[in-house]
């Protein structure tokens, strides 16, 4: 087992766990903001709770990472998956934030679609996150991380056809800008679950 190695008085991969978890709770939180097609600025506020309590959890991993001599797997690697979840719920934030500053009210249904994808994609990537700490699980967690990809693919296809959409059928300049960013975001979840996909394959192929 890859914990074998952990310090006694620290585990890592416990707050990776949190992590993940913070990040199902921001999915969770984005789709229900939206699912109805309106904005429910409850969870828009509970997504930016989620995003604090997130930085915490990568706060900790950095913190005790300057300060173990052994570590699970190479120093580099915990700190790109640490950031890599980090920037998932950092941009579930950016599309709350966005939709208040943009004073958004109905919500297309794109956007809903996206928020689908997102919490899929979320879900597989907390997968391979909690079966990281076993190489019994190898398997599982790297069908996972190619799940992940899978995903990636699809919310590439839904950007571009909410992207076409948006520019034949709105006629507000103002609005255009706007949904193109919201958009846009969206995509960019998705593109981070996989970077943060990509290097717990590294890891596992390095360890298996």
């Amino acid at each position: 087992m890859l914990n074998r190695l952990f310090p006694k008085d620290f585990n890592f991969f416990e707050l990776f766990e949190k992590q993940a978890d913070c990040l199902c709770e921001g999915a969770d939180c984005l789709k229900k903001a939206i699912e109805k097609g309106s904005v429910d600025q409850f969870y828009l506020r509970k997504i930016q709770e989620i995003e604090t309590k997130a930085d915490e959890s990568a706060g900790a991993v950095i913190s005790q990472l300057n300060k173990s001599f052994i570590t699970p797997f190479d120093r580099e690697d915990i700190h790109n998956l640490t950031k890599s979840l980090d920037d998932v719920i950092d941009m579930m934030n950016t599309i709350s934030n966005r939709l208040n500053t943009y004073k958004i009210t109905d919500i297309r249904k794109n956007l809903i679609e996206f928020s689908l994808v997102i919490e899929e994609a979320v879900r597989k990537l907390s997968c391979a996150v909690k079966g990281m700490n076993d190489m019994k699980n190898y398997q599982v967690v790297m069908s996972a991380c190619v799940e992940v990809s899978r995903l990636e693919n699809i919310s590439d296809s839904l950007r571009d056809s909410a992207l076409m959409s948006l520019f034949e059928n709105e006629k507000d300049p103002i609005a255009v800008i706007k949904w193109k960013e919201i958009y846009e975001d969206a995509e960019t979840v998705v593109d981070i679950c996989e970077d943060a996909a990509h290097v717990i394959e590294s890891i596992m192929l390095k360890q298996a």
